[in-house]
């Protein structure tokens, strides 16, 4: 009897210790980030698809052509170079990703520097990259490269690379029957969302382990009409992935930059202050699209000196950076992306420390110096000015925020950590660090320079200040993991007591 009551009170003990989280937004809110998460700080995002074979506007090709508002030049150019009759179903076979090598991708996104990529298994126009069950004769397995180009990559990047495999996946679907029938009927019914959006999701879950499910589409019903609050339940409970999956804030109408795990809020989403809540800005490198376009000029790309400055402030102010590239319809990584990502790897080599698992500082931006952005080490020993331009004919850069001591120490990212002088500002506060001697063309890093100070002061106004930056704005939600441990050990307490009682 003793034996059986224990197991008992052992399984109850079990359940009790893992966190079960309800379908509502007061619950599903409250899970902590996974802290893999923030750590990482830079992913890459890969927008591929049938709409890269026509290639022209834009992903959103198909809604530009044939949608509620057509583009003239879309329409103008599908009639110059197509035969009246052709549909967007005729590119599917043109869609032959026949250069498509998933390890000669790994490797490039490896030596970016990124420590995610978030891939597009389905884009608007419902076309899948994978063999979807719900998606018959409208997936890469049956119609154009005949294979499954997620899974393959899913592949390459866990057995080449260290990256975390995520996955974007859009809702809905511009011309979907169902979709539509559900739409004209004001989204009381749900006949799409019911037989294709969820089971699909599943799906991809289940069979490919993402750790990142980045929902879009989201914006014309309620989260009801997908029972959004009801996946992420699943997600976060049962799924394989629920102890590390972590997902974005595109679930329905009203919930964008209101509820899941990090916030999108907008594309190119850059606020260029402190987001107390998690935040992530998905940006382009091709200023005009998500997708690949062979219409484009150099002029339409980001430098490398725009996307280091767009990481770098976003890092700043508490966000990662999600960066984007366009494959054509070969499955070929257009050589300006590579470029940009190989430079931005060889940044991070050198400067990388003031980059991942960092935390924002007191200040983001310089108090004085709009060219320098901070961050800080999350136990608070180094803080690290980034300088976005070098300045020309002068010998010293002024920042006005921190506040030096007499013993602190001010070294450059990839210097060998030899200290450069400085003194202190006007007004016995901020400092000038003297660059005179520093050779610009003997630095490791060509672009956006890195200091690290140690030992600044903090007077008590100032520790409030951090203390209270860090209690609201700390990257990570709050563990519960010593709750979780106070509670085990209560419960283990009570477990003696009745055992005790019961023998």
């Amino acid at each position: 009897m003793s034996v059986i009551f224990t197991v008992l009170i052992l399984c109850s003990l079990s359940s009790w210790s893992e966190q079960q989280y309800t379908s509502d937004w007061t619950s599903l809110d409250a899970r902590p980030l996974p802290k893999w998460y923030d750590e990482s700080k830079i992913g890459i995002f890969i927008h591929w698809g049938l709409y890269s074979v026509p290639a022209i506007s834009s992903e959103w090709m198909w809604w530009n052509w044939k949608g509620d508002n057509p583009s003239q030049v879309v329409v103008d150019y599908m009639k110059a170079n197509y035969p009246p009759d052709w549909t967007y179903a005729n590119f599917g076979p043109e869609f032959r990703a026949d250069l498509y090598d998933p390890n000669e991708w790994a490797d490039l996104f490896a030596a970016s520097g990124a420590k995610y990529i978030v891939f597009t298994s389905k884009h608007h126009e419902g076309y899948t990259m994978w063999p979807s069950t719900f998606s018959f004769n409208w997936n890469s397995m049956h119609v154009g490269p005949k294979r499954d180009l997620l899974g393959d990559l899913a592949s390459a990047i866990r057995n080449r690379t260290n990256l975390v495999f995520g996955l974007y996946y859009s809702l809905f679907e511009w011309f979907n029957p169902l979709y539509l029938r559900d739409k004209s009927t004001n989204f009381t019914s749900q006949d799409y969302a019911k037989t294709k959006t969820m089971p699909e999701l599943k799906e991809i879950v289940e069979t490919y382990k993402p750790e990142i499910v980045w929902s879009d589409g989201e914006w014309e019903p309620l989260d009801t009409y997908w029972s959004a609050t009801q996946f992420l339940a699943w997600l976060y409970n049962d799924s394989p992935v629920k102890d590390t999956v972590v997902t974005n804030d595109r679930w329905g109408s009203g919930t964008l930059c209101k509820h899941g795990g990090f916030y999108t809020c907008l594309d190119r989403y850059n606020p260029g202050h402190l987001v107390e809540h998690k935040w992530e800005n998905c940006f382009t490198i091709d200023k005009r699209s998500w997708a690949y376009r062979p219409i484009a000029n150099i002029d339409d790309y980001m430098t490398i000196e725009e996307v280091i400055r767009e990481i770098v402030i976003t890092i700043s102010t508490g966000g990662n950076a999600l960066v984007n590239v366009g494959p054509n319809r070969h499955g070929k990584i257009p050589p300006i992306f590579q470029e940009r990502l190989q430079q931005m790897g060889s940044w991070l080599k050198v400067n990388g420390e003031g980059i991942y698992a960092s935390v924002p500082w007191k200040y983001q931006n310089d108090t004085i110096n709009s060219d320098i952005w901070y961050t800080s080490s999350k136990d608070g020993r180094y803080v690290y000015a980034f300088l976005l331009m070098w300045p020309k004919n002068i010998t010293e850069i002024t920042l006005g925020a921190p506040l030096p001591s007499a013993n602190t120490v001010v070294t450059m990212l990839g210097s060998n950590d030899r200290s450069i002088p400085w003194k202190v500002g006007s007004d016995n506060r901020g400092m000038m660090i003297d660059i005179s001697n520093v050779k610009l063309h003997l630095l490791e890093s060509q672009w956006v320079w890195v200091f690290r100070l140690t030992d600044l002061l903090t007077d008590n106004a100032t520790m409030t200040t951090i203390q209270r930056t860090t209690s609201t704005a700390r990257i990570t939600p709050r563990s519960n993991a010593n709750l979780s441990f106070s509670s085990s050990l209560s419960l283990f307490m009570l477990l003696d007591v009745l055992l005790y009682v019961v023998m």
